[in-house]
Order: structure tokens, then sequence, then C-alpha cells
């Protein structure tokens, strides 16, 4: 079973299921399935190695934009749904039983950062995330949160999630990207703005080979607007949109 504080799925929620569908298959070579959940159109990411790594489906009436959405262990959900609000945090989705899957809320941190938090049914240990240097293509790989006062929020998820900050690489006048740790792994990182980013999660995929995945989302209808930029380890980052307008982050090596 996963620890508290690992991320355990990834969820995109977007307008054009059929799309994101084919984008994200041709840029990641991710397979998607249908979850053959009753009374929902809800699919499945799968990657390379036979793993299921993320779920898709419709965005909700109301919601002003597409996105990814991580989801993070937790012993109790309702405690840790509870423990959010009393900290200034918002709940969206109550506690809520999905049964054969697991419990869940929805939240946001104080600074409005959504994630979800969730114990699962199941007794099994996945491997949707993967740590970087063990990475293998189709996995998530790195978890970074952009906040406006970054070392509030990492209180706020040491807190919460039992993580801990370690270490840091210097961004000149944009302070310290901070490395975020759960247990002996480091799982991502917190930052705070930067000209173009935008506040919340970004999830990070790995991939075999950084610029064909790159040349792929191009060739998709996506935006590559960071990248490829070389990242510590000798691996390279790309940051993009894909067609529908959603972030998201890739990183692998070069051929």
């Amino acid at each position: 079973m996963n620890r508290q504080g690992d991320f355990i799925w990834y969820e995109l929620l977007t307008r054009d299921l059929d799309a994101a569908a084919a984008f994200y298959g041709d840029v990641i070579g991710w397979t998607v399935q249908d979850s053959g959940m009753p009374g929902m159109d809800y699919r499945l990411f799968v990657a390379p190695d036979g793993a299921m790594v993320g779920g898709l489906m419709a965005m909700p009436a109301g919601m002003p934009a597409p996105t990814w959405l991580g989801y993070v262990a937790v012993d109790d959900v309702d405690a840790t749904a509870a423990d959010y609000v009393a900290a200034g945090g918002t709940q969206h989705m109550p506690p809520t039983t999905m049964p054969g899957v697991g419990r869940m809320a929805m939240l946001t941190d104080p600074q409005n950062a959504a994630l979800y938090i969730m114990r699962s049914e199941s007794t099994e240990t996945n491997t949707v995330f993967q740590a970087a240097d063990q990475a293998t293509p189709g996995h998530f790989v790195w978890n970074q949160l952009t906040a406006a006062d970054p070392d509030a929020a990492i209180a706020f998820y040491v807190d919460r999630f039992g993580w801990r900050q370690e270490g840091s690489m210097p961004m000149g006048a944009w302070g310290d990207y901070k490395f975020l740790l759960s247990g002996d792994v480091a799982i991502g990182a917190a930052m705070g703005m930067v000209p173009g980013g935008e506040a919340g999660w970004q999830f990070y995929t790995h991939v075999a080979d950084i610029d064909a995945a790159a040349a792929r989302i191009v060739d998709g209808g996506g935006q590559v607007l960071q990248g490829p930029d070389q990242i510590p380890g000798g691996s390279f980052s790309v940051v993009a949109v894909d067609p529908m307008g959603t972030r998201f982050g890739l990183t692998g090596a070069r051929a």
C-alpha cells in the first residue's frame, strides 16, 4: 500500500476526450481504455509497460478551464479534509467513497492549488509515480508547485502530508527552486511565480526521447512553451500545452 504523501493517481479533465486521448497517445505513447465504470465515460491512460497511470474525463459544467489534477494518498480522508479547511484550504468535493476504488475528496490549499486526497481500497503499492532516476516511459516523475508564497505552501503540505523540504536550486531574481520529498523519494519542488508561469500544480511525465516528443506536441496541435532545458541529472524538460490549452510537462533524455 502507498504511504501517506505519495502521489498515486493523475487525472485530466478536458473538453474533448477523443482529441485528448489521441494527442497524449501520440506524444507520450499512452494507450487509452475504458474504465468500465457504470454510468460515466471515464477512460484510463495506460503506459507502454501496461501500468494504468491516469484517468481522462469530461470537465464538469461550470469548470473554467481544463486541467490536470493529482491524487495524494492519505490515511484518513475525512480527517485530512477537515484539517485542510481548518488551515485555510477549501473543500470542493466532500469525502466520497467510490466502491471498488476508495474514498476521496477534492480540495484547494490556501493559495488555491487543487489536489485530490485519497485512501485507496487496494492494498498494492502502485507505480503511477516513479522516482526520476528509475523512471520508465509513460510514468509520472515530478510534481511542481508554483505559488505566490512558496514557503507558506511548503509548510502547509509538510503539515498535511508529512513531506519534507530538503535542498534547493537558485533561480536568480525568482528565488529558489525548493525540492520536496516523501520519505526518501524526491517527488517534486515548489517555486515562486515566474514570468509566463501559472500558479498551482504541474505534473511531468517521462518520455524516451524529449526532442521527438516535443516535435509530436507541435505536430499534434499543441505548443511548447519552454525547453527542452537541461535539468539536474542530465535529462531535459519541456513545458507545453495540449490543443485544449492544458499545461503539462515532460522529462527525458536526448537521443
